[in-house]
């Protein structure tokens, strides 16, 4: 049962290679994050190095956990493959989807936001677009932390930090 499992993994990592990444992504990968491994080659050799810098009792279980799925990553690079941006109204909660030949990632790879939070987003994107910051940790149910790092990452645009209108008058 073994080998034949290997023999399927195998042969959809060389004949269907997307379709591989990215169910590993979505089902093995456990300390996945957006910021790190999804903003380019260069991003993801930097964060290598910072982690192999340290010794092995000096990683974290994260960041051990971290290293094996950029080991991953690093491959999928090397291939030639590459992740879209990261699109809130388009994105799974949990899943990585294949998309234009590219990976988009899934919404629980930012930092920050678990299961349940990016589901909640998830679900506040459907109905329709966010007016501002605090319409979007509103609706969405996540902190000011994410919804931060969210705006620092560029996946908010450009919107207001609030609801509130501001009227400038030059006199």
């Amino acid at each position: 049962a073994y080998v034949m499992m290997a023999w399927r993994i195998a042969y959809f990592k060389v004949y269907y290679p997307l379709a591989y990444y990215a169910t590993f992504f979505s089902i093995r990968a456990k300390a996945f994050s957006y910021e790190k491994m999804c903003q380019g080659r260069e991003k993801l050799e930097m964060s290598i190095k910072e982690i192999t810098s340290k010794s092995k009792e000096e990683q974290t279980a994260v960041e051990q956990d971290s290293l094996r799925d950029m080991k991953l990553v690093q491959e999928m690079y090397a291939r030639g493959f590459e992740f879209l941006p990261l699109d809130i109204f388009v994105a799974d909660d949990v899943k990585f989807q294949i998309m234009e030949g590219k990976i988009m990632p899934s919404l629980v790879t930012i930092d920050g936001l678990g299961d349940k939070a990016a589901t909640a987003l998830k679900e506040a994107a459907k109905n329709g677009p966010f007016l501002s910051k605090d319409d979007l940790k509103e609706r969405a149910k996540i902190s000011a932390t994410v919804a931060d790092k969210m705006q620092e990452l560029g996946l908010l645009g450009d919107i207001p930090e609030s609801n509130q209108l501001s009227f400038v008058f030059d006199v």
